[in-house]
């Protein structure tokens, strides 16, 4: 964070200063909520949870090097006390974002966010210092904390910013505000709780409806609800995707014989060949994506080009490809899953597997509400149309449909099987697998399927282990 003083601090934050000899003593350190964080020169932000009060933490992070607690009570060391830790937490965002003079990107979507932010992060790290969202700290308490993570070296912040309903946007670019917002698409994640695509539309369109008149609006034009966007904009407008009317898009796109995408770059400033080293051709847009951004902030169609070639995942737990020491590929992207994404996967799945027997582990896709059903169905069905050799469906009642799905869709129902855990599901493919066999491992983050793509790796270089 930039430096400030804790007088400045708590002027800031509306708060009052408790057991602080010496109010002139500044923040150069980090701003913290983790207990284990905290050294020296830090702000550790005390939350009180339903299982953890951070104000407990207090004399440890002190005593760690803190220079003092942003909290809502006294506690016997250096602290601000405020009302509401969250808004004197996005206050102070807001004020060193103002101060800061960097260029803020902020994007959205149903899908592809934490990977895109990853690919534009790489991209302008060549062109100038960047800080962004680590994983998918895109809410009202990781933003900002990502946001005080920039110092005066920043040039560009990239944030991620999630929504679970209307108004959630709004709130997260007041207190960051971008110059330029991305909007990525505009799927099913969340529907059960939005209600419908013309919710999750109306709320992914607050990030475009935040920009300045000279800032830039970055529109995915193969998405109808994401295109009409453009005018919800004063700002200027530029439109990515695989049409030939997007300004930045893809041609003779492709994927390797390991299944990783290659394409030609079009921008207006020029053309260039992108040969990236994730997975899945889902990643073209989201490469387009970065690349669209990149333009706008004065990249060269080359620049860009050599920097998503060079790109890699830097979030965990999606699309993570690792070969076993027996030739099985297991690809982990078990961080999270909607309709959306788990369809890319099992494409990405039949290409990197192409010649070689696939597996998909799959568990269910939370917060669809009454599309639930069908969706969980789909999915099932898209695996065997896609020639899944075998579909492992994890858990209760939305991994019955997906077996369901798969049992009609397939000819003689082998295509599929329904295991109550994950351990059930190591067992089987722990006697199952051959060498050369490719598992993908996906699901909703609360089912934590990420233990059976960790045992299975375990157990390819150690022996028998269990999922935990």
């Amino acid at each position: 964070m930039i430096a400030l003083s804790l007088a400045e601090i708590a002027e800031v934050v509306g708060g009052q200063t408790h057991d602080i000899p010496d109010p002139t003593v500044q923040v150069t350190g980090p701003v913290v909520r983790d207990s284990r964080e905290a050294g020296p020169g830090s702000l550790f932000v005390a939350f009180a949870g339903e299982r953890v009060d951070g104000h407990d933490f207090a004399a440890a992070v002190v005593e760690a090097g803190a220079v003092a607690v942003l909290g809502t009570r006294p506690v016997g060391v250096p602290a601000i006390v405020v009302d509401d830790v969250q808004a004197a937490l996005g206050a102070l965002a807001r004020h060193v974002v103002r101060r800061l003079g960097a260029t803020l990107v902020a994007l959205t979507g149903s899908a592809g966010k934490t990977s895109t932010k990853d690919l534009i992060a790489q991209v302008l790290q060549r062109k100038a210092p960047t800080v962004f969202t680590p994983g998918s700290l895109n809410n009202e308490i990781g933003l900002p904390l990502t946001a005080l993570s920039a110092t005066e070296e920043t040039r560009f912040l990239v944030l991620e910013m999630g929504a679970r309903g209307i108004g959630h946007i709004s709130y997260l670019t007041g207190l960051t505000p971008p110059k330029v917002g991305l909007v990525l698409n505009v799927g099913s994640a969340h529907i059960g709780e939005f209600g419908g695509r013309e919710q999750i539309a109306q709320a992914k369109g607050e990030l475009v409806e935040s920009l300045p008149e000279d800032g830039t609006a970055v529109l995915n034009t193969d998405d109808p609800y994401v295109r009409a966007m453009a005018s919800r904009t004063k700002a200027k407008v530029i439109f990515f995707g695989e049409s030939d009317e997007a300004d930045v898009r893809a041609e003779n796109v492709r994927l390797t014989d390991t299944g990783q995408p290659a394409f030609r770059l079009h921008t207006p400033s020029g053309a260039s060949d992108v040969t990236m080293r994730l997975y899945g051709e889902h990643h073209v847009s989201n490469a387009l994506a970065a690349a669209a951004v990149a333009h706008e902030l004065g990249m060269s169609a080359d620049e860009i080009a050599v920097a998503l070639s060079e790109a890699g995942s830097l979030s965990r737990w999606r699309m993570e490809v690792t070969e076993r020491p027996d030739g099985v590929t297991v690809v982990n992207d078990a961080y999270n899953a909607n309709p959306e994404s788990m369809k890319a996967a099992l494409r990405a799945l039949a290409a990197i597997g192409k010649g070689r027997r696939t597996w998909a582990v799959l568990g269910k896709m939370a917060e669809l509400g009454d599309e639930a059903l069908a969706e969980h169905d789909a999915v099932g069905r898209l695996a065997v149309r896609l020639n899944v050799s075998k579909l492992v469906a994890v858990g209760g009642r939305e991994a019955a449909w997906l077996q369901l799905g798969a049992y009609n869709e397939g000819s003689w129902g082998e295509e599929s099987v329904h295991v109550s855990d994950a351990q059930a599901a190591v067992d089987l493919l722990r006697s199952e697998l051959r060498p050369g066999d490719v598992v993908l491992v996906k699901a909703s983050r609360s089912v934590g399927l990420e233990s059976v793509a960790q045992a299975l790796l375990e157990s390819g270089a150690e022996g028998e282990v269990s999922a935990r």
